[in-house]
């Protein structure tokens, strides 16, 4: 089962124009927490319709595939999607929790260039 995950989020605003927000490690740390959370919650909106009421049977692992838009580290991408997702798959009871008894592996790959559709594809093992 491929399940698809953006590497950016795009944040509406009321007065600006929308922001465009990378999921990485380097934004991550440098926003503030309430930013960082409407992120979250703005990540678990996306991944519902392809999480919800699906279970998986534990311990499982995960396999992170990024098809990149431009030169990246890969790590700076995997660390916050994975956090996001793993907090999704916890919130919509796909797993009982995201600790080390349910969730065992982590596999990332860097795959091609798709500058039209960058994303992470990830699959549950």
């Amino acid at each position: 089962m491929k399940i698809i995950s953006p590497i950016y989020l795009i944040l509406p605003r009321k007065t600006k124009k929308d922001k465009k927000c990378a999921l990485n490690l380097n934004s991550y740390r440098n926003r503030k927490f309430f930013l960082s959370n409407d992120l979250k919650v703005m990540y678990k909106e996306l991944m519902e319709p392809q999480l919800k009421w699906k279970t998986f049977k534990t311990p499982i692992g995960i396999t992170y595939t990024l098809f990149r838009s431009h030169k990246s580290d890969l790590m700076n991408i995997i660390t916050v999607v994975d956090k996001f997702f793993c907090d999704s798959l916890q919130e919509f009871k796909c797993i009982p929790e995201d600790n080390v008894e349910h969730l065992i592996e982590i596999h990332a790959v860097v795959w091609w260039k798709d500058r039209e559709n960058p994303r992470v594809e990830i699959e549950i093992i």
